[in-house]
């Protein structure tokens, strides 16, 4: 199971989509990213996406293209200490303290739960939805997620 789905992610298009035009503007997208602790200036945002709204499509191909490793940047995928190596580490420590609410190193299912009801993802007590997530990538089966699990399940995480 994907942390976060199509479905997740049409919910998320959505709630930002305030006005019902089918449009999530520079600014919406910009209060997302803020939330889960992605810092752009507006000017950053739009050099990056390229024009001052995104459709539903668009917003899936920024989606993919913010949360899965790019395959033509010349990395043979055995590490070899490129820039983007450490630029894409460095994005997934961001992300993971993001989840690491109390700073102890593991994502919980009560900090998943939280930070995925904060981006309107998932309803109250949930927890039970947090708990088969995290069973998916805990390989050491301690009902929690370190760095390195973290890791496996943001790089080899499909939209389905």
């Amino acid at each position: 199971m994907s942390p976060l789905s199509s479905n997740d992610l049409e919910r998320i298009f959505e709630k930002l989509d305030k006005n019902g035009d089918g449009q999530v503007s520079l600014e919406e997208l910009n209060w997302l990213l803020e939330r889960i602790g992605v810092e752009f200036s507006l000017q950053e945002l739009e050099s990056l996406v390229g024009k001052p709204s995104l459709d539903w499509n668009e917003f899936l191909f920024f989606y993919k293209s913010i949360s899965t490793p790019d395959s033509n940047d010349g990395d043979d995928g055995h590490g070899d200490g490129s820039a983007n190596d450490h630029d894409d580490e460095s994005d997934l420590v961001k992300a993971f303290n993001v989840f690491d609410i109390n700073g102890d190193g593991f994502i919980s299912c009560e900090e998943l739960e939280n930070v995925l009801r904060r981006l309107g993802v998932m309803e109250e007590n949930s927890c039970r939805n947090c708990r088969s997530m995290i069973h998916v990538y805990d390989t050491n089966l301690d009902g929690l997620l370190d760095f390195q699990e973290f890791k496996h399940m943001m790089l080899h995480n499909t939209i389905s």
